[in-house]
């Protein structure tokens, strides 16, 4: 029934479009060329799907031109509704939700955050409201509100490009999102650039991060242990669960007592973490599949149990940071952080911390611990050494050191009063 309603419907394109697309291109041969190019190229010109498919009819002049409609996912599930519906269903889909919810966001200047140069350039990608749309495309940047085309880049649409590991490079490159860096810098990666230059054969075993991260092709693109490598439940390992109470609580989703907050419900909506021992395996055990296709499972469960491993010893370090914060609000010594009603460190906000030591510690959880388990589980020991695990022990000891300061500067302020 699927097949025969879409076929009914290329027909119709064929029948009715070819003269409307004619119109376009032909002022668009001079406005924008390279966009005709790009589309005479692609797979929907091949197909008859003309422009006004995506970008509607009422847009026929340059007097209009706020006429046209720009697409959403919305527009591409006529036709690729599985892969709409997947996509909907993992995280790149929640990439708006997860920047809107970050408190942070809301104060970088206007121009990095409707200019789209700031967080959103990337997190574009997830979906929006009706309003938000709006909002954009009166903002000047309603080109914002697509997502499909992060990967299948406009007006080629390309299935090719979206799967070369390349196509993730944008976004996922640099700070606390180095995963390119990673991937290209592994065996792996290296094997998949040999493989592209024409030194390895075309057949040769080389895997790219669709591999493991879009297996099969599936758009929900989710790992096991989220973007922030927390989860519940707690483990049975006494210390590490008392470390990971202490970075939930510096997240915000647990306050300094230990019971839950309003933000957990954020942090699910976002889906950055892991809520259940069932949703982690799921994805654990998608990810062993893959990995053994070319290595054994026993070799690929202990690597990726070096990667749980890593995660432990880096909630060690940062936990014993904040902590060391936390009792500098606790005494006196800083100011709790403002909008904040826990005098505790909150690590959603840290971007604009106003002391050297919340900077560090910012940077010691999303940057270093980022770096840390990332350059694990990407097999790339570089960045899990010298960028990640070296660095934060350099910020636990800068932390320490700074906070013997402040306590002796406090105390001394306090007798000379």
């Amino acid at each position: 029934m699927a097949a025969r309603a879409f076929l009914s419907f290329l027909v119709t394109l064929f029948v009715v479009l070819p003269a409307a697309a004619q119109d376009c291109a032909s002022c668009h041969e001079k406005v924008t060329p390279s966009i005709v190019s790009d589309w005479r190229l692609s797979k929907h010109s091949q197909s008859g799907i003309d422009c006004s498919v995506c970008h509607g009819d009422q847009h026929t002049s340059a007097e209009d031109v706020a006429q046209v409609q720009i697409p959403t996912p919305e527009t591409c599930a006529p036709c690729h509704d599985i892969q709409v519906e997947q996509f909907k269903a993992g995280k790149h889909a929640l990439a708006w939700a997860a920047m809107k919810a970050m408190p942070t966001t809301h104060w970088q200047p206007m121009v990095l955050i409707e200019g789209m140069k700031g967080c959103g350039g990337c997190h574009k990608i997830g979906l929006k409201t009706e309003e938000e749309i709006r909002e954009l495309k009166a903002q000047g940047a309603g080109f914002g509100v697509a997502s499909c085309d992060a990967c299948h880049t406009r007006h080629l649409f390309s299935v090719q490009e979206a799967r070369q590991p390349q196509a993730c490079r944008t976004c996922h490159m640099g700070f606390d999102h180095p995963q390119w860096e990673m991937y290209s810098g592994s065996k792996h990666g290296v094997r998949y650039l040999l493989k592209q230059s024409g030194i390895l054969p075309e057949t040769v075993a080389a895997p790219t991060c669709q591999t493991c991260h879009m297996q099969e092709g599936n758009h929900e693109v989710r790992t096991a242990w989220g973007f922030l490598a927390v989860r519940l439940p707690l483990p049975e390992d006494t210390q590490w669960a008392a470390d990971r109470t202490t970075i939930l609580q510096a997240l915000g989703v647990l306050d300094p007592e230990g019971n839950p907050t309003a933000r957990l419900e954020v942090i699910k909506q976002a889906d950055v973490i892991r809520l259940t021992q069932e949703d982690w395996q799921r994805e654990r055990d998608k990810m062993l599949r893959t990995c053994n296709q070319c290595h054994s499972s026993n070799f690929a469960r202990a690597e990726l149990e070096k990667g749980d491993q890593m995660i432990q010893e880096t909630d060690r370090l940062l936990a014993e940071a904040i902590r060391i914060v936390a009792g500098l609000y606790k005494d006196g010594v800083l100011e709790k952080p403002e909008n904040y009603p826990y005098a505790f460190p909150d690590l959603l906000t840290f971007h604009d911390a106003p002391t050297s030591i919340e900077q560090r510690l910012f940077v010691m959880h999303l940057e270093h611990r980022m770096r840390a388990f990332q350059g694990t589980f990407h097999a790339n020991p570089d960045y899990a050494l010298w960028y990640g695990w070296s660095e934060m022990r350099r910020d636990l000891t800068e932390i320490r050191t700074k906070a013997e300061e402040l306590r002796r500067r406090y105390k001394q302020e306090k007798s000379e009063q």
